[in-house]
């Protein structure tokens, strides 16, 4: 009888604008910063490849310099280096392969996009600068080790363009045995610069054309990597298929739909050893599936630390960016109906200003149930997650999303909108889920606050009936929303990439 032969490691290089711990702005690194160590784990050599922000710079203060280059930025020569560091994983010996790139004119600056002025004015240049180095790097490990990389992992539009230096036989950094995939985080975000830079990014001018990178007379870098890159994937199923329509695709939906076969979804997933709500150390009390006495602990102690009276009352939670895709707009609008329902909401976020005044306003107007944190507050994410009964996302879109994992993950109920990764990682509360015993969650279809309302109005009704709640919260806590999953789809993505001929 023959016994199947393990299938061989594969070298993957991931390029990325920002990893925690090194560099965050948004949910991006923290998938970067966790999906790395669990393909290692998987027995594959992983080399992550980052800027050299001066958080980076801070966070891995050993490093050894290993390749110069000079790159045409426009009519103007840059010079940078590529420096490496070795980062062991999980206390063992197999380590992560960071390759950091410097050029401190263009990385050392206290923003990573922007500053309180608004966003670098010269960010094509240093992110076409970026994926030049990547191959750099890239082709220098294949020369140093003799293992080339198998796959190139790409994330939105900052490193886009490797895919297309790759393909436009760019001197240098023609690395032929190398495939790419393109993950698309955000499709709303997509590098758009005015067509007189074009210049700058050193590529032929035959690829400013609508075929390739022009997108209505501007640069457009997303665009670019989608056409290009051997593989598309994104960060949930739901939106795989939402990016090809006009509501979702941004412009983008017709090149979206050219690649409607080869658009992968894989949902992300969170690092359950930071976010255990046996184990964590932001909060007051532990808890888990068969014991959930200590959320209630939490819940005392967080309406403490809030100033809100400790109550037996349902207290829900709203975390993340105060964006118009967030929606938390719909949520002020449901406010005078919400306050008379004797429950207690809690807010922590940051963003658009004025979404912050009318927050505090409405703090300041109903001291009694609403809290608002304005900032961002890891721990008290934390003691959020573990305290509050629900939580509500009423996305506009949403490609993924992390904190609603983590509700489930701390038997937080999610109440979110039927949108993208919100749609495909929360079951809604029905008959039949219920009978199943497999509803982790609240549904509501349109984006307005009387459809957010009504979800509401039912999650506060089923929080009444206990034996039922907690059927709710037990279903959710019992969900597997660990990366292991997620990283051994993307493995046989990368196997699937490599076996095809495109």
């Amino acid at each position: 009888m023959s016994t199947a032969l393990p299938k061989k490691p594969l070298h993957i290089a991931m390029a990325a604008s920002e990893a925690v711990p090194y560099a965050k702005t948004g949910g991006l690194a923290d998938v970067v910063g966790v999906l790395p160590q669990e393909l290692i784990r998987l027995g594959h050599e992983v080399t992550l490849v980052l800027p050299g922000y001066r958080s980076v710079l801070e966070s891995l203060p050993s490093r050894e310099t290993k390749i110069r280059f000079t790159t045409p930025v426009g009519s103007v020569s840059i010079e940078g280096m590529v420096e490496e560091v070795c980062v062991p994983i999980g206390g063992g010996s197999c380590p992560l392969k960071i390759l950091v790139v410097r050029c401190d004119p263009y990385f050392d600056r206290p923003g990573l996009y922007q500053d309180q002025h608004g966003d670098y004015q010269d960010n094509l240049e240093r992110f076409s600068l970026f994926s030049q180095a990547v191959l750099r790097g890239i082709g220098y490990l294949h020369e140093r080790d003799g293992w080339p990389v198998d796959v190139l992992h790409l994330h939105d539009w900052q490193t886009a363009l490797c895919s297309v230096y790759l393909r436009a036989g760019v001197r240098g950094l023609a690395i032929p045995s190398v495939k790419t995939l393109l993950t698309l985080h955000n499709v709303g975000y997509q590098g758009l610069f005015p067509g007189e830079r074009f210049p700058v990014t050193g590529l032929p001018d035959a690829l400013f054309s609508p075929h390739a990178l022009e997108f209505y007379g501007l640069v457009n870098c997303l665009k670019g990597g989608i056409i290009f890159s051997d593989a598309v994937s994104t960060v949930s199923q739901t939106y795989a298929k939402e990016i090809l329509t006009k509501e979702f695709g941004y412009g983008l939906e017709g090149v979206l739909a050219d690649r409607r076969e080869g658009i992968h979804g894989i949902v992300n997933g969170i690092d359950v050893n930071v976010w255990n709500p046996e184990t964590d150390r932001f909060t007051p009390a532990s808890y888990n599936v068969s014991d959930l006495s200590g959320k209630e602990v939490c819940k005392r102690l967080l309406q403490r630390e809030l100033g809100l009276p400790v109550r037996s009352v349902p207290l829900l939670a709203a975390i993340g960016r105060l964006t118009h895709q967030k929606g938390f707009d719909l949520l002020l609008e449901a406010l005078p109906e919400l306050v008379l329902l004797d429950i207690q909401l809690v807010l922590l976020g940051t963003g658009d200003r004025d979404l912050e005044e009318r927050w505090m306003e409405a703090k300041s107007a109903h001291p009694d149930c609403v809290a608002v944190h304005i900032g961002f507050d890891e721990g008290l994410a934390h003691r959020i997650q573990a305290g509050a009964d629900m939580l509500v996302m009423p996305s506009r879109y949403e490609p993924c999303g992390l904190t609603q994992l983590q509700s489930l993950r701390y038997g937080t109920v999610p109440i979110v909108r039927c949108t993208g990764g919100l749609a495909d990682t929360v079951v809604p509360f029905k008959p039949s889920t219920v009978r199943a015993n497999l509803a982790t969650g609240f549904h509501f279809d349109n984006p307005t606050s009387d459809a957010m309302l009504s979800a509401i109005l039912l999650a506060v009704s089923v929080y009444r009936e206990r034996e039922m709640w907690h059927s709710l919260m037990k279903a959710g806590m019992k969900v597997d929303v660990s990366w292991t999953r997620s990283a051994e789809r993307y493995e046989q993505l990368y196997r699937t990439v490599l076996s095809s001929s495109q």
